[in-house]
């Protein structure tokens, strides 16, 4: 797949993507490809694209993310249902959706020019709410799906239900169901597992359960899950990779399945994801210094 026309989707509440901004492009110029800048940021006149115009985008071939797993994350939003793929450029603490450091970037756009890529899918997930026995929002997420209390929310009671079997009442202040690719995000906070992003799964974790039996499921990703609020009712939230998406009803359904549209990454290090785990743990943990 040749790549000519790369959009930037640079976080410019970070200090340093501000100052890189420039070297970045300068270096994506040296090697002949065509850059567009979001119309906010773009100069007059300048070539740009639009996220509120899809067609717009249509005329990338990939995009850059600058920033943290956020950036990262909006930019899959966008770019996923077109089939566009991408890439990060860490710019956040951890950054485990991130293919490369800003010290690395020279050597990735060079590959990228010359075609030395791979391309690899990661399944996403759809959630839907059904209120009255219709839907009434639809949400995607490549992270997580998480259903939680509201600020000022007592513990909520959630049942589960895996492909109409009854699977559980949790007593917590929610659920997260991630892809594996999403198992190193809040689901690890919680206690989930770590799970290669290559496995088709989900993962359900509860986020502190009142119940010490309690404990994360992995279920094949074609499952459909199915949540539910018990009585006694609190103030519930769904979010879509830490987006609110909805309120929550109180006979409401939460019908979480597989997004049959990926996210196309492209893979530019050749690093393992064992390695790259290892990186951003020692990382998290302070190994690589308290800056």
């Amino acid at each position: 797949m040749p790549v000519c026309t790369v959009g930037l989707f640079p976080n410019m509440q970070k200090e340093k993507v501000c100052a890189c901004l420039p070297q970045i492009l300068g270096l994506l110029n040296k090697y002949g490809f065509k850059t567009l800048l979001p119309q906010e940021l773009a100069p007059a006149g300048a070539p740009c694209y639009n996220t509120a115009d899809a067609e717009s985008l249509t005329q990338l071939d990939a995009g850059i993310s600058l920033g943290g797993d956020g950036t990262f994350l909006q930019m899959a939003r966008f770019l996923s249902p077109l089939k566009i793929p991408v890439f990060g450029v860490n710019f956040g603490k951890l950054g485990f959706l991130a293919e490369t450091e800003m010290g690395d970037f020279e050597a990735a756009v060079a590959k990228l020019a010359r075609h030395e890529f791979e391309l690899e899918e990661r399944s996403q997930l759809k959630a839907t709410v059904i209120r009255g026995g219709e839907p009434v929002v639809q949400a995607h997420a490549l992270n997580d799906m998480v259903v939680a209390k509201g600020h000022f929310s007592k513990l909520a009671h959630l049942e589960l239900k895996i492909n109409g079997k009854h699977s559980g009442i949790y007593a917590a202040d929610g659920l997260i169901v991630a892809t594996a690719t999403g198992s190193t995000a809040y689901s690890l906070s919680a206690g989930g597992p770590m799970v290669h992003p290559s496995l088709d799964v989900s993962i359900i974790t509860p986020i502190c359960a009142h119940a010490l039996y309690t404990r994360p499921l992995i279920i094949p990703g074609n499952n459909l899950i199915e949540i539910t609020a018990v009585p006694p009712y609190e103030e519930l939230l769904l979010s879509a990779d830490g987006e609110i998406a909805s309120a929550v009803t109180e006979n409401d359904i939460i019908r979480i399945e597989k997004n049959p549209e990926p996210v196309r990454l492209i893979r530019l290090n050749g690093r393992s994801y064992y390695e790259t785990w290892q990186q951003k743990l020692m990382r998290s943990c302070g190994n690589e210094g308290s800056k």
